[in-house]
């Protein structure tokens, strides 16, 4: 039986999002033939780690979305711990890079993060800004 990760999804085409997977999911994940897996979350909070609601940062988002948007990337897993914010704040930002509409792209958010909807993240959505990934001419 296949079993996939918590809060798996298919965004679009060859690319989809989850939570962190364990032993039960990886003959899941291996049919979908993966080539990337992005992983936003920390492997272990250091000594320093005292809030643990730190939202994703802009580089990390940047970062993520520079492969994003290559091709080559693809087939693409992205995740997090959850699979609720730090991955749905990335894919946020894909949406608004697809020229999505705010209520889509804050819906989509929401059902993933479920009941705990951070409105810190809704904000970083609404107000990232796309010229970071292609620059001026291109967004």
């Amino acid at each position: 039986m296949l079993v996939p990760p918590p809060n798996f999804g298919m965004v679009e085409e060859s690319l989809y999002r989850s939570g962190q997977p364990d032993q039960l999911n990886f003959p899941f994940l291996e049919k979908l033939g993966l080539k990337s897996v992005i992983w936003l979350a920390p492997e272990e909070p250091d000594v320093g780690f005292t809030n643990a609601w730190d939202p994703i940062t802009e580089e990390i988002v940047l970062q993520a979305l520079h492969l994003l948007v290559r091709p080559s990337t693809y087939p693409c897993l992205v995740m997090c711990n959850l699979g609720r914010h730090r991955t749905g704040t990335v894919i946020g930002c894909l949406r608004k890079l697809q020229h999505w509409n705010l209520s889509a792209i804050l819906e989509e958010y929401r059902r993933y993060a479920g009941p705990k909807v951070r409105v810190m993240n809704e904000q970083f959505i609404e107000l990232f800004d796309e010229e970071l990934v292609f620059g001026e001419n291109q967004a």
